[in-house]
């Protein structure tokens, strides 16, 4: 197995070497001869310690571009001193030498180090692994293996793209390393990078504790920008999945180039200024950020709230106050804070003097205090970048002003002495505590109790293999310093928590990194938390939270409408249809409501439905209660006159009885119409229907004995014969036989198919009609159809009697008011059928009261006019038939048919 990987190295190193360059046309040369160094820059402690770490920290920000006219490989330079991977890198030492006065962990054995620059590039990050391993520091390797039970693993690599770059080399080997910095997710699968493990998170935490913090404050339109390494674009990556996953979107996504283009810094910064997305996360280190800081500068563009990672959320170098207006009130997550005891004053100790060949204190002092050390040869902060006008910038390489040793440290304010936002530096103690926890849990292996098979073995400290070590580091379960717990499961990862920190000003106008909230991440909890007493600094016109969306939630009473083509947080606002709510803002569809309700004007509630019904306390329905009750009072007024002048000829003409009859059921047929009014019950339902039809059939039925007599009054006229004489009991048998039919008909009705109230929610979608439904059409038509047949009966009778001599008028009156009541009837039809609701119940109690009026008016009016204004009239002479020759004018009743028919034994019309 190990041959095997061995080979594999070899295969990949040859490629490497096949990149830097080729072999010229000479005579091949022999291969121990080293034809290069490697230019690394770094720290060693190696001799007298039974065992090193390696290290490697990005003392510096990038490697000068090669000369192009050079053909051969060279190894890059550096430029660019790093301030925070340099107290990084005394941090590792630092913890070192604490370990090893240490007498709890790892008796009796020392550890060393080696330290090498990674110059934030993946060039060097493998030029350094390439040196741990083979332990020459040639450009061309010669694939010795050196590090045995020497080297016990390494430290590093700093950002995700060069842990990836250095791990997938050091992992054939199954060599440890710790990284400290870099979180890029693809690093936590072990078929890739078997040997790396870490102190800090991976992106999957930071990406969900962003996505929460963004649906906290309820943005939905998010920009996002990343850096041209596998940090920002995986970053990125799994940030718009999460993203996606809650329905969010992403309004731009841009890539930051690690070598300055002019044209695509202008893509991403066209894409900031253009796009309505007021919140974007910035998934980049601090030094790839620097240039793109420059250009919101350079553009003036502000009002952007900007969500940062771990990776610059803290860093000294972005958070300047010249930078504020453009960056101020960035929030993001950062590593827990921690304080490391006797650190500050390691990080003082610090001189150039005390070593001359320590060209990294030397470039730190000349950096530091912008001087030039004397007779070094150390550059002095050189920049061959080019800026922003697209011209290379090159600073002098040596300061006019010289150091003179006696700077003091005290002085300075730069990120190496600052130890007030220690996370990444805990992060690198830790990972070396690590490593160091490891070891000295294989050193304290029992013999016959070892993890390893066959036998259970132990590994032995001063001979092991790195694959025996890599077993203990990813079951580490050891307390910090602090007292925080560091767990690593089986990806290499660790749980923890996030401090989420906002930019703003201190009293004395710099940056404080403010902690307004935590993300809490462990293997059963993960909860987010906005501190209550916090209060959090926006940069926008308002001071107040960023509106971020593509289009605003839709309000109450519209939904969601796709727009095609476009994000899911793009969408239209589309009205709901009637009887459709949405309750809430941004809902997708509406609900729609239950059968008793319908929707408000702004369709934003359900509210119970309209009842209609015609009430009583509205203008129509008092209206007709008056009409009816005034319309029973004049046939209880007919009826007391009637009473009164009961004895007199023209009340007792043509059957006193019957007009006692005809107004009862009058008066029936127009109260009747109250029942048609107020909100239907089933009993009033029945009692409606079947009270008009017995109150007509009772009307009818009288009026056809009247017309019966006037018609045989007419075929006696005209015949001059004798008839047999109608007696009143005839005409009292002809109104019982068709009162018993309607009652007959009405009883089936009830029994059987009786009409009960009906909730009409189909003739008005905004209303609840209470009607009657009638139940039985056919019951219905039968209890009517006797009315409209007795009616039949009395107008054919009248209307052949009508021809009478001018001294009898009872049957035109009949005869009118039986046109009066057909013309009322006929033309409710077609009114009642093109009404709804109330005003259906109007139009039927407008023909019952008019039709009862028109009866009551035709029948009774003419003799009321005589009996109380025309008294004279109303006698037995004229009403009998006895008129003087000179009083020709008066017009009799139906009674002198009576009295002409007395004196020939011939009576149609007979006291009782």
């Amino acid at each position: 197995m190990a041959s095997r990987k061995k080979c594999l190295v070899l295969g990949f190193l040859a490629f490497l070497w096949a990149v830097w360059g080729t072999e010229g046309q000479e005579e091949e040369e022999q291969t121990c001869r080293l034809l290069g160094k490697f230019d690394l820059n770094g720290y060693v402690d190696a001799q007298n310690h039974s065992l090193i770490i390696g290290g490697l920290f990005p003392i510096h920000s990038r490697t000068i571009p090669a000369n192009e006219s050079i053909m051969e490989p060279v190894s890059a330079k550096c430029e660019g001193f790093n301030f925070r991977g340099f107290r990084w890198m005394k941090t590792m030492i630092h913890t070192i030498k604490e370990i090893n006065e240490r007498k709890d962990i790892l008796p009796n054995t020392t550890l060393g180090y080696q330290i090498f620059d990674t110059c934030f590039s993946i060039s060097k990050a493998t030029e350094s692994a390439l040196v741990l391993l083979t332990g020459q520091e040639e450009n061309r390797p010669n694939f010795r293996n050196s590090t045995g039970a020497y080297l016990a693993g390494i430290v590093g690599s700093g950002g995700s793209s060069l842990s990836i770059a250095a791990s997938r080399i050091l992992g054939l080997f199954y060599l440890p390393q710790v990284g400290y910095a870099s979180t890029c997710t693809v690093l936590s699968d072990k078929h890739q990078f078997p040997s790396y493990i870490r102190t800090i998170a991976s992106d999957k935490f930071q990406s969900e504790a962003m996505v929460k913090l963004i649906q906290h404050f309820g943005w939905v339109w998010i920009g996002t920008i990343a850096a041209d390494d596998d940090y920002g674009k995986y970053g990125v990556k799994v940030f718009k999945e999460k993203l996606e996953s809650v329905n969010l979107c992403t309004a731009f996504s841009e890539i930051l180039p690690k070598v300055y283009s002019r044209e695509k810094m202008q893509k991403v910064v066209d894409a900031v200024r253009t796009s309505t997305a007021k919140v974007i996360v910035l998934y980049t280190s601090d030094i790839d950020l620097s240039p793109f800081v420059l250009e919101m500068v350079y553009h003036n563009i502000t009002d952007r709230t900007w969500i940062a990672s771990e990776a610059w959320i803290t860093s000294a170098s972005i958070a300047k106050p010249e930078y504020f207006p453009y960056f101020g009130g960035s929030i993001g997550f950062a590593v827990p804070r921690s304080d490391i005891p006797g650190l500050k004053e390691f990080l003082y100790d610090i001189h150039p003097s005390r070593d001359p060949n320590d060209v990294l204190t030397i470039e730190f002092w000349q950096t530091a205090f912008n001087c030039t050390w004397p007779n070094s040869s150390v550059p002095y902060n050189t920049d061959h970048r080019v800026n922003m006008t697209g011209k290379e910038d090159r600073l002098h390489a040596m300061s006019d002003r010289f150091c003179t040793g006696e700077e003091k440290l005290e002085d300075l304010k730069n990120t190496y002495l600052d130890v007030s936002q220690l996370r990444i530096t805990n992060n690198v103690k830790q990972a070396v505590y690590a490593m160091a926890y490891a070891l000295d849990h294989m050193n304290r292996c029992k013999v016959g109790r070892g993890p390893f098979l066959p036998g259970r073995v132990c590994a032995n400290i001063a001979n092991f293999e790195p694959w025996q070590l890599v077993f203990y580091i990813r079951r580490l379960n050891f307390t910090t310093h602090d007292g925080r717990k560091i767990h690593v499961d089986r990806n290499g990862d660790v749980t923890g928590y996030y401090d989420l920190l906002n930019w703003q000003l201190d009293d004395n106008g710099n940056i404080a990194f403010v902690k307004v909230g935590e993300y809490i991440f462990t293997e059963s909890k993960f909860e987010f938390m906005i501190s209550k007493n916090s209060t959090i600094f926006w940069n926008t016109e308002s001071s107040k939270i960023p509106h971020s969306v593509c289009t605003d939630l839709c309000p109450p009473g519209t939904r969601k409408g796709i727009r095609h083509g476009e994000p899911i947080c793009c969408f239209e606002c589309i009205p709901c249809a009637d009887g459709h709510v949405s309750r809430m803002a941004g809902q997708r569809e509406c609900e729609q409501c239950g059968e008793d309700y319908w929707s408000n004007a702004e369709k934003s509630e359900c509210v119970l439905k309209e009842v209609e019904f015609l009430a009583y306390d509205e203008a129509l329905g008092f209206t007709l209660v008056i009409l009816s009750i005034f319309g029973a009072l004049v046939v209880l007024a007919v009826m007391v006159v009637y009473v009164i002048y009961r004895h007199t000829p023209l009340v007792n003409a043509n059957g006193r009885e019957l007009s006692f009859l005809i107004q009862v059921s009058l008066t029936i047929t127009v109260l009747s119409s109250m029942l048609f009014i107020g909100k239907p019950y089933n009993w009033s339902c029945m009692a409606r229907q079947i009270t008009l039809a017995l109150g007509f059939c009772l009307c009818l039925a009288c009026i056809l004995g009247k017309t019966i007599s006037l018609f045989l009054a007419y075929r006696i006229s005209k015949s001059k014969t004798r008839l047999i004489s109608i007696r009143p009991l005839y005409r009292k048998i002809i109104i019982v036989i068709s009162v018993l039919v309607e009652i007959g008909i009405c009883t089936a009705y009830l029994v059987l198919e009786p009409p009960r109230v009906y909730k009409n929610i189909d003739s008005q979608n905004i209303k609840i009609i209470f009607e009657c439904n009638e139940g039985s059409v056919e019951f219905l038509c039968s209890m009517f159809g006797v009315d409209v047949f007795l009616a039949l009966l009395c107008f054919l009778t009248t209307f052949v009697a009508r021809q009478l001599p001018d001294n009898y008028y009872e049957g035109k009156c009949i005869t009118f008011g039986m046109l009066v009541f057909f013309i009322v009837w006929i033309s409710f039809v077609p009114a009642y059928l093109s009404t709804k609701g109330k005003f259906k119940v109007a139009v039927e109690i407008f023909a019952i009261l008019a039709s009862s009026y028109g009866l009551l008016g035709c029948l009774f009016a003419p003799k009321c006019f005589i009996i109380l204004l025309r008294p004279k009239r109303n006698t037995d002479e004229i009403v009998g038939g006895r008129v003087p020759a000179i009083d020709k004018s008066i017009q009799l009743t139906s009674a002198s048919v009576s009295s002409e028919f007395n004196n020939t034994t011939v009576s149609t019309v007979v006291g009782d």
